[in-house]
C-alpha cells in the first residue's frame, strides 16, 4: 500500500472584513501549545498572514480525514483565541491596504529581496499531496505520467475565484498568480533521474532561484521524503474534499507505478498543450470543456470519467473506489469549491462569502 500525507496552507483573516490578518506568529504559538496539534504539525508559511498544518504518514483516507480534521479544529480554535479565523481558499479574497509582513526567516527574507511585489502578492493556498513512491528513478517515472492529468486535478480543485474585492473570472486565480514564479506550472517530461538532477542543479547554479525548493512546478519529487508531491491543488473549503484528492493522487501514482513495470507506452503531451490545458483549467474550473491528457476538448464530466476510469483498479486494490467515487459524483453535482464562493457571495453579500471560507456556514 503507498502512503499518503496532506499539507494544507490556509489564510488567516479578519471575521468582519476577510482581509488579511498578520497573526501567525500568535496563532502558531496558541497552536502548537494545544492539544490538538503537535508542533511540527503546524507551521509558518511566506507570509504572517499564512498557516500550513501537515498531516502525518497516513496508509488510509480515514486516517488523512481525521488528521485534517483535527488540525483544522486545532488551528481554528487557536486563530479565534488571537481574533482571527482560518479561510480555505485558495486566494486572498480581499487583500487590504497595507502589504502582509514576510515571515522573517532568512529564506523568505531573501524571496522578498528578489521579488517584492511577488512576495507582496503571495496571499495564496494550496493544498500538497505527498505519495510514497520506492525510489527516485521510479518517481521521475510517475511524474512522467502523471502530468498529463494534473490540469484535471486543477480544474477540480479550483477556489480562488476572487481577487482585490472583484471576480477575476478565473475558477483558480491562484494558479495564474502561482505561475508568476520563474520555475512554475506543469513539469517537463524528464528522461530519467539523472535528467532531472542535472536540471535541478543547473537552473539553480545561474543564481536565478535561491534554492531547489523554488521549483514550483505543479508535481515534483520532495527532497525531504521518499515521494512525489502534487502541487496543483487550490486548498479546499470542505475536508472531505482534500480526502478525495489525496485518495486520486495516490491512485495516480499507484496506477503509474503499474505501468512503468508492466512497459507500458507513454504518450508524451507536448508541454504547450499541457500549457494551454493548465490555464484552461484554471480558467473554467468544470465549467465547460477540459482538455484530456491528448490535449483534446471534451466536457468536463467525460474527463472526469475517464480519469476515474484511468485509476479505477488501483482505487479498488485500496478499497477507496466507493468513498472517492462518491465524491467526484458529488463534485460534478455540486460544482467547483469557486462556484460555492461565487455563490456565497451572491446570496449572501461579504459576510456570506466569510462564512463559507471559515466554516461558518454549511457549504454546499
Amino acid at each position: 500500500m503507498i502512503t499518503v500525507g496532506v499539507e494544507e496552507e490556509y489564510l488567516l483573516v479578519d471575521p468582519a472584513t476577510a482581509e488579511p490578518a498578520a497573526v501567525a506568529e500568535e496563532v502558531l504559538r496558541t497552536a502548537g501549545l494545544g492539544p490538538f496539534a503537535e508542533g511540527d504539525e503546524v507551521q509558518d508559511e511566506l507570509l504572517q498572514a499564512q498557516i500550513e498544518v501537515a498531516t502525518p504518514v497516513c496508509w488510509n483516507l480515514e486516517e488523512v480525514g481525521g488528521h485534517l480534521l483535527r488540525l483544522r479544529h486545532a488551528v481554528g480554535s487557536a486563530a479565534e483565541a488571537n481574533g482571527c479565523r482560518i479561510a480555505a481558499t485558495g486566494a486572498a479574497p480581499l487583500r487590504g491596504v497595507r502589504p502582509v509582513p514576510v515571515t522573517r526567516t532568512p529564506r523568505y527574507l531573501r524571496m522578498e529581496g528578489d521579488a517584492r511585489q511577488l512576495v507582496d502578492e503571495h496571499l495564496i493556498c494550496g493544498m500538497h499531496i505527498h505519495a510514497g513512491v520506492p525510489d527516485r528513478e521510479t518517481g521521475v517515472a510517475v511524474l512522467n505520467r502523471i502530468r498529463p492529468w494534473l490540469p484535471t486535478l486543477l480544474a477540480m480543485s479550483a477556489n480562488s475565484p476572487f481577487w482585490d474585492g472583484r471576480d477575476t473570472g478565473f475558477a483558480s486565480w491562484r494558479t495564474l498568480v502561482f505561475g508568476r514564479w520563474p520555475v512554475s506550472g506543469p513539469p517537463p517530461h524528464f528522461e530519467g533521474l539523472a535528467d532531472y538532477e542535472q536540471r535541478l542543479e543547473a537552473s539553480v547554479a545561474t543564481g536565478v532561484i535561491a534554492d531547489r525548493g523554488q521549483f514550483y512546478w505543479q508535481a515534483r519529487l520532495s527532497d525531504r521524503y521518499p515521494t512525489v508531491e502534487v502541487r496543483c491543488p487550490d486548498v479546499q473549503i470542505r475536508a472531505d474534499d482534500a480526502v478525495m484528492f489525496a485518495g486520486i493522487v495516490r491512485a495516480l501514482v499507484a496506477t503509474a507505478i503499474t505501468e512503468e513495470k508492466a512497459g507500458a507506452r507513454l504518450s508524451v503531451t507536448p508541454p504547450e498543450l499541457l500549457q494551454l490545458a493548465n490555464w484552461h483549467a484554471a480558467r473554467h474550473g468544470l465549467n465547460g470543456t477540459l482538455l484530456d491528457p491528448l490535449g483534446r476538448p471534451h466536457s468536463s464530466g467525460d474527463v472526469l470519467y475517464a480519469l476515474l476510469d484511468h485509476i479505477t483498479p488501483a482505487l479498488e486494490e485500496a478499497g477507496d473506489l466507493r468513498a472517492v467515487s462518491a465524491l467526484v459524483h458529488r463534485l460534478l453535482q455540486n460544482g467547483t469549491a469557486a462556484d460555492s464562493q461565487r455563490r456565497a457571495l451572491a446570496e449572501g453579500g461579504l459576510q456570506g462569502l466569510i462564512d463559507l471560507l471559515t466554516g461558518a456556514a454549511p457549504s454546499d
